[in-house]
């Protein structure tokens, strides 16, 4: 049979939904304190609590100090006590050993009750916090305990209390006491009298919560629910999509003879709800999120900064029922839509349509073409004005003239937008890449105007370089730059260098032979004097010549314009192909060739004839200046690895070009 501390301890679990472990923690705790307070012992020496759970014997041991002679029971002991807990214990150590009152179950009765309470009730309230913390956002039920002003106050399971606020109510819902509520579970804070759960019929998320709750393919991920608006207690929207094909989403959520969105309908105390599928295009879902209404055109501007902006054009009998009551409707289909949503009747837009093109000088090619339907137009409004009736062909002429008009602007708009795309593009160009990772504090203006432009965001030079090529007045009309600042930032940036970056993209380029042939050498032989500048790439290629291919418009002159040899490999090129088959062509004869007049290359041409030149340098040129007139100039740093030799080959009867690499000290390795 259970004795009655296991009856007790028992109760308190089951009362309290607590762990077995935390209620015992706490009782170790209460003795402990208890023990303290009994003997008066220091906070410093470390005590311990033991309790048997099946006879609830409690025994207590403190860490005491081994001595010859005991003075203070307390915080000593005597070292033949001492060996029968440690036999290893001597004089000066410490050792654990039991100091359980004598009577001291009744003693702890009433000195430890307070702190068993206390412990339990820090225990409940993190049991609590956590429990609701991992039902935040989901649907609770509670039974309204107190009603007020303020609020009303439900009580939750494991013995918490929620408030829900006045502005969380759905309006017009009246509660009493004991009766059962459902809402959502909007927020849970930590407070020192437990957590403070705040809960919410008003949100949207309530909604999101009962639709997913209703409706199977919601919950099993079939539907999407991609945006609400609600108003609660009045009018709600919510657009659906279906994930899985063959499923209508619209019909899902009302069910069979509305019986599911019947159930919410009636949850929500007699909330009107509008189910509209989702659209990709933002012109069909604005139309379809102003239902019931139907619309004649929806025309979109998404190219201003800020909010984008839809006009909406509806019938004139359409119009009240697409605003609806105190705007209620629009408001509704922006929410949901994320769109700012003009909207307007065929007439009105019709004038405004009128108006644009007589006074808007971008509009004068399209008001010449619109100038007889003009006129029809504004005979029609002018009897519209006077009460008489509109035939519905004269409604239809309307409408496409609307609509012409008002497609025109759209394409007007994007043509804007490109044009200032383009501009950007051009502003980007025009500032080095570098700039755009110099902090603006290095540009060496003012600290204070420095501060001004970092709080727009014009964090480094590159930005600031940015905007003064598209729009300088931008940052003169800063508050606090003025014309002063403006030139001091002029100055700035004209004084401002950057290093020369090398060309990013992998280039080969090749140095023409520049050296001429002595007349005792043999045939073909070329000094390889030329320079090959460094490239990404090794040239594995033969690059042969035949003489019967080779256009006399082709020529490799702009490749060693710069060098002027005495002789021209073009020359070389087309003195081989005017040789007859089996004759030689003689190096040596090359001083005897008439010298050609030099045609003028442009840049286009060179670079289209041999894209993968981008420099020559003379190889003569061994010293770091030479002189050019009565001025030195630098010449550029060269590193000798690659050599070309051409000479002709009797045998094919065409022109070899060979490619030398020095590989290591003074051997070179010969390509074909």
């Amino acid at each position: 049979m259970k004795n009655e501390f296991v009856l007790a301890f028992n109760e308190v679990i089951e009362e309290k939904q607590l762990p077995r472990e935390v209620v015992l923690e706490a009782l170790k705790t209460a003795m402990v304190s208890a023990y303290r307070r009994a003997v008066n012992a220091s906070n410093a020496q470390h005590i311990e609590a033991d309790i048997d759970i099946e006879t609830g014997k409690v025994a207590i041991y403190a860490e005491k100090e081994v001595v010859d002679v005991v003075q203070d029971e307390r915080t000593e002991v005597s070292l033949e006590n001492a060996q029968k807990v440690d036999p290893e214990a001597k004089i000066g150590s410490m050792v654990v050993v039991e100091s359980t009152p004598k009577n001291f179950g009744r003693v702890a009765a009433q000195t430890a009750r307070q702190v068993i309470q206390q412990r339990i009730r820090e225990a409940e309230r993190d049991a609590q916090l956590g429990h609701f913390s991992k039902q935040m956002g989901e649907i609770v039920s509670g039974v309204v305990q107190a009603v007020s002003n303020q609020g009303i106050t439900l009580g939750l399971d494991m013995k918490a209390e929620g408030v829900m606020p006045r502005n969380h109510q759905i309006p017009g819902e009246r509660f009493r006491v004991h009766e059962r509520v459902r809402a959502l579970l909007l927020e849970v804070k930590a407070s020192p009298r437990g957590p403070q759960i705040i809960l919410s019929r008003a949100h949207r998320n309530f909604l999101r919560r009962l639709l997913e709750n209703e409706v199977p393919e919601i919950y099993h991920g079939m539907v999407e629910i991609r945006s609400i608006s609600r108003e609660p207690g009045q009018r709600s929207k919510v657009a659906v999509s279906a994930l899985q094909t063959g499923v209508d989403p619209v019909g899902a959520c009302v069910g069979m003879r509305g019986v599911r969105i019947q159930a919410i309908v009636n949850e929500l105390n007699g909330e009107k709800i509008d189910v509209i599928e989702w659209n990709p295009d933002p012109a069909a879902y604005i139309a379809k999120a102003l239902s019931p209404a139907r619309v004649t055109g929806v025309y979109l501007n998404d190219h201003i900064r800020g909010t984008k902006t839809a006009t909406v054009v509806v019938p004139e009998d359409q119009l009240s029922l697409a605003i609806g009551r105190d705007g209620q409707n629009a408001r509704l289909a922006a929410k949901l839509t994320a769109w700012k949503i003009d909207i307007k009747s065929l007439p009105e837009a019709a004038s405004d349509a009128i108006y644009r093109l007589q006074n808007d000088p971008a509009y004068a090619a399209i008001a010449e073409n619109e100038k007889d339907v003009v006129l029809q137009l504004e005979s029609t409004l002018a009897k519209k004005a006077e009460g008489r009736p509109v035939t519905p062909e004269e409604y239809q002429i309307m409408s496409q003239f609307v609509d012409r008009i008002e497609r025109g602007l759209v394409r007007q708009r994007e043509k804007e937008k490109q044009a200032e795309e383009e501009m950007q593009r051009i502003a980007q160009a025009n500032v080095p890449q570098e700039a755009f990772e110099i902090p603006l504090e290095d540009l060496g203006i003012s600290l204070r105007y420095t501060s001004l432009l970092g709080g727009l965001g014009y964090t480094t030079i590159g930005d600031l370089m940015l905007q003064m090529n598209l729009d300088p007045n931008a940052i003169l009309g800063v508050e606090g730059i003025g014309p002063k600042a403006m030139q001091e930032i002029e100055t700035a940036l004209a004084n401002l260098s950057f290093p020369e970056t090398a060309v990013s993209e992998p280039s080969l380029e090749v140095e023409a032979p520049t050296a001429t042939l002595a007349a005792g050498e043999p045939e073909g032989a070329v000094e390889p004097v030329g320079e090959m500048i460094t490239g990404e790439e090794k040239i594995e290629e033969i690059l042969e010549i035949p003489p019967e291919t080779v256009p006399e418009e082709v020529s490799l002159e702009p490749a060693v314009e710069t060098v002027q040899p005495e002789f021209a490999l073009q020359d070389i090129t087309e003195k081989s192909a005017e040789t007859k088959e089996g004759e030689i062509f003689e190096p040596e004869k090359a001083e005897e060739l008439p010298e050609k007049e030099e045609e003028a290359v442009s840049f286009d041409e060179l670079f289209a004839l041999r894209p993968e030149v981008l420099d020559m340098v003379s190889p003569e040129d061994d010293e770091d200046y030479y002189e050019e007139g009565d001025m030195k100039k630098k010449k550029k740093k060269k590193k000798q690895r690659k050599f070309v030799e051409v000479e002709y080959d009797p045998d094919h009867d065409m022109m070899v070009v060979k490619k030398k690499h020095k590989r290591s000290g003074f051997d070179w390795d010969e390509e074909w």
